[in-house]
């Protein structure tokens, strides 16, 4: 990783461009071609240091619920479970901790009803029933920005 790529990922964290080109723009501002600022981009997510990149919302300004759930999967389950989560377009988050719950995940739907009936077909095909709902009653959004 060089200069120009950490100041593309500086770039990029907040204040994405909204225009037809934002990648443009974007190159223009690193006083780069957008085709190389594209290259780079494919590149960072390849390697793994760009998950993502796509906008951030408040599930509760869109009419939605959010909640963090807790999972005690058994080792041998581990990669089954992970895969099974993330098929779900809901889920944001899915991570181990060293912890009887030992996966946690966030989940948004359009309501908790929905998010219910899926944690129960996620425990049904996994056999994990130990799954802990834990829905957002206050949402506190911070903003992260790392400056490389």
């Amino acid at each position: 990783m060089d200069e120009t790529d950490r100041r593309l990922l500086n770039r990029i964290q907040s204040d994405f461009p909204i225009t037809g080109r934002p990648y443009l723009e974007i190159a223009g501002d690193l006083k780069i071609s957008e085709d190389e600022l594209l290259t780079r981009l494919t590149r960072l997510k390849k390697t793994g240091i760009i998950r993502r990149i796509g906008g951030n919302f408040f599930p509760n300004r869109l009419g939605f619920v959010s909640t963090l759930c807790a999972a005690k999967v058994p080792e041998e389950k581990l990669e089954r479970f992970a895969e099974t989560v993330n098929r779900y377009p809901g889920v944001t988050h899915n991570y181990t901790r060293e912890n009887a719950f030992n996966v946690w995940f966030t989940f948004i739907a359009p309501s908790m009803a929905e998010i219910e009936v899926n944690l129960a077909a996620i425990a049904r095909e996994t056999g994990v029933k130990d799954i802990i709902n834990l829905p957002a009653t206050n949402l506190f959004k911070i903003r992260a920005q790392f400056d490389l």
